[in-house]
């Protein structure tokens, strides 16, 4: 039996077509082969009375790739509720052919506390045209496809949209650090303390990309003993962004 905390910033349901952010990318060395942390942006669709999720972003599961490498991955499932799909490994996500990150691709350097400042900027929308729901990565010269999700999986409205930091662990033993392994702080001017989502947009019926001012966002931290997210703020350097984290040994 597996425990899962968030330290996210969501919508309320709602007409939402994507949203896109940079993600700053920590290591952990020091985790173990049950658990898992990343980050990733979350859309839920509803589908009958539940909701779906698909989502994109970066995580370490050693349970996952044996190994305790930064990868990107990408993760649906339906209703919330059945075991959900990692990556490739059963149909659902679609890499597209010469993508610069295929998911369960391992990405370096990873950030360092106090010293190194490194993310990747990627977003997951839905295209006008095919209404499929396409990941992009944009951090590189020009913005690359990675691939997409077919639109059966997200088809109705209202959805949530969500940016969240995670973990999961089994019950009755202790979980891992989330971000760089440290609260979020409210003074980390230079982005090299706590992990983030920074320039965060917004994406309408249309494909054009929007700032989320004036978006009623609710945060859900569900540990607060343990994780926690600061304020979703509008910085005139980093745009609309927040802070989330916490250091491993929260008890399940």
């Amino acid at each position: 039996n597996t425990i899962d905390n968030y330290a996210m910033w969501h919508t309320k349901p709602g007409k939402f077509y994507g949203l896109r952010a940079e993600m700053s990318i920590w290591a952990s060395p020091n985790q173990e082969n049950s658990q898992e942390s990343g980050a990733s942006l979350q859309i839920y669709c509803p589908d009958g009375g539940n909701y779906n999720l698909i989502e994109a972003g970066f995580h370490i599961s050693p349970s996952l790739y044996r190994n305790k490498d930064i990868r990107f991955f990408t993760y649906w499932t339906k209703d919330l509720k059945s075991r959900g799909c990692y990556n490739l490994q059963c149909p659902g996500f679609v890499s597209a052919s010469g993508a610069n990150l295929v998911p369960g691709q391992a990405i370096v350097p990873p950030s360092m506390y106090g010293k190194q400042d490194y993310y990747v900027r990627l977003s997951l929308n839905q295209d006008p045209n095919s209404e499929d729901w396409v990941v992009y990565r944009h951090d590189l010269e020009k913005p690359s496809l990675l691939g997409h999700f077919p639109k059966k999986l997200c088809p109705g409205t209202p959805r949530i949209q969500a940016l969240t930091g995670f973990v999961n662990y089994l019950k009755n033993a202790h979980g891992p650090p989330m971000g760089s392994g440290h609260f979020p702080d409210h003074y980390d001017h230079d982005n090299k303390k706590s992990a983030y989502f920074k320039h965060i947009r917004y994406y309408n019926p249309n494909g054009h990309s929007y700032n989320p001012f004036g978006v009623p966002m609710v945060k859900l931290v569900d540990r607060l003993d343990c994780y926690r997210a600061n304020d979703f703020v509008l910085d005139y350097k980093r745009g609309y962004m927040f802070n989330y984290g916490g250091p491993s040994g929260c008890v399940g």
